[in-house]
């Protein structure tokens, strides 16, 4: 048995609704409902009245209902009482971030807010953007950092999850050069001749931007995709080493730009995408440690309160 299944069963018995939590607990609702499945199979009965509409809990259901949240109340306390003895995790804010802002724009943001703030202890968690998310909907970390655009919302609960926008960042094809500076690749291509393609895989985010991306082209690009992966470092990589196009974070791709290994092959404008760079919180979340909470609270107040937000791309 998981906890995250008495946390879904929690959630089904007061949304009363598989839809709604499954995205309140930013699951897919096949997924959320194979997880309450489970649960029903290792209590050994059924805890949800699926014949009526709302759903509602058996009489099973309910008297577990009841248990489930001692448990969880239990849980929570007992995590709150081993992070006590760690010294210093009561004053460690965590966060959970997606792999390229962990190695690209967290850095830079973080002496920013240190420089008003002072010396923050942090604890980060690299993660992949469904994962981060994840993390915070399952209350394991304080704060998660994310890319945000109106083509892939995240289904996140405005009510409960608050969000401000803390930068920017761009996303565009880039090639390495031959020793004269010119790139490698050119786009559009054609269908005799498509451009070699770094691709992220199917559920990765970026890959989902890029498809945006390309979808709007004012002329449709030719990729003959060669290599696939998740993660943008690797794509960058790859691309410098002359194997193909890759879309990538300008943030991402910025030193090499600088030092003419890299180039855009966003020529004239149209294959381009701007995502926000958003802070998330769960106003919601019952605080395991009171004097990191205040912390939270107040690099929350400050960030939101900020004119000045540091920005993704170079200057």
């Amino acid at each position: 048995m998981e906890l995250k299944w008495l946390e879904d069963f929690v959630s089904l018995a007061e949304t009363r609704s598989f839809s709604r939590s499954a995205a309140l607990r930013h699951v897919t609702q096949p997924a959320f409902s194979r997880r309450i499945q489970a649960l029903e199979a290792w209590v050994g009965t059924e805890l949800i009245d699926r014949s009526t509409f709302p759903t509602r809990l058996t009489q099973s259901g309910e008297v577990f209902h009841a248990q489930a949240l001692v448990i969880l109340t239990q849980a929570h306390e007992a995590r709150a009482l081993l992070r006590s003895h760690e010294g210093t995790a009561s004053t460690t804010i965590e966060f959970a971030v997606p792999h390229t802002l962990a190695l690209t724009f967290f850095p830079h943001w973080l002496s920013g807010l240190e420089r008003d703030l002072g010396c923050l202890r942090t604890r980060l968690r690299a993660l992949n953007v469904h994962d981060a998310v994840l993390m915070l909907v399952e209350g394991g970390v304080d704060l998660v950092m994310g890319y945000h655009h109106p083509g892939q919302p995240r289904p996140l609960d405005p009510a409960r999850y608050e969000s401000v926008v803390i930068g920017s960042e761009s996303v565009a094809p880039y090639s390495a050069t031959h020793a004269d500076g010119t790139p490698l690749f050119a786009l559009p291509g054609s269908a005799r001749a498509p451009a070699p393609y770094l691709s992220y895989t199917p559920n990765a985010y970026l890959g989902r931007m890029t498809q945006i991306l390309l979808s709007k082209a004012a002329t449709p690009v030719h990729l003959d995709k060669v290599y696939e992966t998740d993660m943008a470092e690797g794509l960058k990589a790859m691309a410098l080493a002359g194997h193909g196009v890759a879309f990538l974070p300008r943030s991402a791709a910025a030193d090499a730009i600088e030092q003419g290994r890299l180039v855009s092959l966003d020529t004239r404008g149209d294959l381009s995408l701007t995502m926000e760079i958003r802070l998330y919180r769960d106003t919601l979340a019952v605080p395991t440690d009171e004097r990191r909470a205040a912390l939270v609270g107040r690099l929350w107040r400050h960030v939101a309160t900020s004119l000045d937000t540091p920005h993704a791309e170079p200057t």
